[in-house]
This record gives structure tokens, C-alpha cells and sequence, in this order.
């Protein structure tokens, strides 16, 4: 069997196996639904992270990322004291910090997340999981596998490279 092919199927395997409690979810930031805009900003400018947990008495009810900023604010003019549920993404898609970072990883693809709040096993907000850690995860765990793949899979080149 080729490395190649072994590194794959190692990876494959663990992303089966692995949870995502392994990927160290950054903590959930919170804002209430009646804040404002303005106010959602400043607090993800403050703890440099691209969205907020969106809750009411610790209840998750949506998220708010720096994309529904600029696609339902920015984009149709809406003045910055609007509130953060007339933009937020009500009752996102979650995923348990003991479920397989695969699971993870496939409701992203799924929905075109690049966040999920985590939770624990009493559905309580644990983190928040980006698709930057899952980048992180598979560079360090399989840099053979990352940094070998051509740029675009698949394509053949036209004519002959190097001397």
C-alpha cells in the first residue's frame, strides 16, 4: 500500500474516531437578541472571533456571524441599531463536543457553515467550532496529506514541467 494511500485512509479513520472536544472549541461569546448591531460588532471585534451566540436565559436561539452582518445589514442599507435577531440565524445547527469531528465537518458542508456552537451532553453551550480549527487539525495531524495535494485535484498538466 502507497503512503499516500495509508495517510488517507488514516485520516479517513480519524476523523471517524476523533471528537470534536479535540479540536478545543474557542468559548461562546453571547449577546442578547434585543442588542444592537453595532453593539454585536464591537463585542466580535473585541474577542476577534467571526460570530456570536445569539441567546435568551442562556437558551440558544441563533447566531450572528460577520456575514449575516454584511448580507442582511450592510447589504440593504439597514440602519446599525437594528436588532440582532431581525439578522441572525435563528435555531442553528449544532453538534455535541462528543459527536466525530466528520459529523462536524459534514454539517458544515451541509449547511455552508463555517461555525457551530457546541454543546455538551445537558445540551449546554460549550464553544463554538470554526472551520479554522478543523483546518488546524488536519494540518498538524496529516501534513503529508494537506500539503501534497495539487492545487486543483484532479487536473493533469498540458504539457511536460521542469527542465
Amino acid at each position: 500500500m502507497s503512503k499516500d494511500r495509508q495517510s488517507r485512509m488514516d485520516l479517513a479513520r480519524n476523523l471517524k474516531i476523533d471528537s470534536v472536544s479535540r479540536l478545543f472549541p474557542t468559548p461562546p461569546h453571547q449577546i442578547a437578541p434585543d442588542r444592537s448591531v453595532a453593539d454585536a460588532i464591537a463585542r466580535m471585534r473585541q474577542h476577534r472571533v467571526g460570530c456570536l451566540l445569539v441567546c435568551r436565559d442562556d437558551a440558544l436561539i441563533g447566531i450572528v456571524t460577520e456575514r449575516d452582518v454584511m448580507r442582511r445589514v450592510i447589504a440593504r442599507d439597514l440602519p446599525m441599531d437594528t436588532r440582532v435577531a431581525e439578522c441572525m440565524t435563528p435555531d442553528p445547527v449544532t453538534v455535541h463536543a462528543k459527536e466525530s469531528i466528520r459529523t462536524a465537518i459534514e454539517r458544515m458542508e451541509q449547511g455552508g457553515y463555517r461555525h457551530l456552537p457546541v454543546l455538551d451532553e445537558q445540551k449546554r453551550l460549550v464553544g463554538i467550532l470554526s472551520i479554522k480549527r478543523i483546518v488546524h487539525y488536519l494540518v498538524e495531524h496529516f501534513p503529508a496529506t494537506v500539503y501534497n495535494q495539487p492545487p486543483i485535484p484532479g487536473a493533469v498538466p498540458n504539457k511536460r514541467e521542469g527542465a
